[in-house]
Parts: C-alpha cells; structure tokens; sequence
C-alpha cells in the first residue's frame, strides 16, 4: 500500500465518525420535528388582565385550561393566550392587524371591563368592539364575543347601556355570545384574589367551563 492509498484510507477512516454523528444528529432534528404536534386550527383568546390570568401561574389562566380541555375531548386545537392586562377596547382595536399575523381561525374576544371601571361612554366602547369585530370578520375569523357586565355603583343607565352593548354587537354581526365570561364567579370572595376582581385558579377552572361549549360550536361549525 502506497503512502497516497494510506493516506486516502486515513481520511475515510476520519470522517467516518463525524458523518456518523452527523447522520445521527440529523435523525434527532428529524424526530422532534415528528414529535411537534399538529393541530386542526388555532384559537386566539384576546383580552385584558382576566384573559392573560393577572396574579395566577399560566398554566391556571382560562386559554390553558381551554387548549387542555379541548385535547382531553379530542380537538386537536392550539389555544394562544393574547391577554394584555389593563387593556381597554380601544387597545384591543389598535392590535387586532397584530393578531391577524397569527392567523387564528378563532378569537374569543373579551374586551371592554377597562373601559367600564374607567366609566368610558358606552358608546365609545360599542365602537371600539363593532370595529374589532368587522376586521376579524373581513378577514374570515370566526369570532366568539365574551359579554361582561359592569359593577353596579356606577349606575343602572350606565350598567344596562354597558351590557346591552354585547347582545346587540352579537346580533348585528351574527356572533356566539357567552353571555356573561364571568358567570358564577364575580362577586364569589372564593373565586377571586384580593382585589375581588381577578379570579383565582379555581376561578378560572369555572369560566373555563363557561367558555368551553360556546367555543366548541364554534369549533363544530368550523369543520363543516
């Protein structure tokens, strides 16, 4: 054997490993690739300080609880969590080009608790959402609208114009309205956090199961 053979099976005899290791790498890359899951369509939760789950770990928010809820009844649905806490509905307006570029199929829409705690004129909050709705909607979202009510210190005017904004928004735009996001928590001591707003982990498990079948429909109506 020459030196020039010698030094060619040397060579082989190096690279061997590394092409080894490398094809080996490749298949890992391959396998987590695999593993990713796939989903049948993307939820958006978009809202305020009671949709990103203020004071509560992100696993006990109410969007993680739906995507778990969801899987564990075989809806193979991602469940993305775009609460913004102290947002009111004109901040959920400013955004709404933003969470198109996630490209959901569905937005559950809970906006509007800002505006009213601040006695924002109904009328401005109506705008705001109806605008919100017509985007989502031109561009084929599915749109799920969270109705909320106001504390009643503010007055029955302003509490029965604040509310009825929700059911003539769904209406109008032909909408799922959960009527009410927060049904058989408000006003509960313990459901809620200190600040007798925000719900606690137990909380958010009942407005998870509020939510749930009004998105399901939605979910149902989607496949067809």
């Amino acid at each position: 054997m020459n030196g020039s053979t010698m030094h060619s099976v040397g060579t082989i005899l190096i690279l061997l490993p590394i092409l080894f290791g490398c094809k080996q790498q490749n298949e890992k890359v391959l396998a987590v690739k695999h593993e990713q899951p796939v989903y049948d369509g993307t939820i958006l939760a978009m809202g305020d300080s009671l949709t990103a789950g203020l004071g509560v770990n992100e696993e006990d928010a109410y969007p993680a609880r739906l995507e778990r809820k969801l899987s564990a009844a075989g809806y193979r649905w991602r469940v993305i969590n775009a609460g913004i806490s102290g947002e009111t509905s004109s901040g959920a307006l400013s955004r709404v080009l933003w969470v198109l570029k996630l490209k959901p199929d569905i937005v559950i829409l809970e906006t509007g608790a800002n505006d009213g705690l601040r006695g924002t004129n109904p009328q401005v909050t109506r705008n705001n959402i109806e605008e919100t709705v017509r985007i989502l909607q031109e561009n084929h979202v599915i749109v799920v609208l969270a109705g909320m009510r106001m504390v009643t210190n503010l007055g029955r005017k302003f509490t029965d114009e604040f509310y009825s904004n929700y059911t003539a928004i769904s209406k109008k735009y032909d909408l799922v309205l959960i009527p009410f996001f927060l049904a058989g928590v408000a006003g509960n001591p313990a459901l809620n956090q200190s600040d007798g707003i925000h719900p606690t982990a137990e909380g958010y498990r009942i407005v998870t199961e509020t939510v749930y079948p009004y998105v399901q429909k939605e979910i149902e109506r989607f496949k067809r």
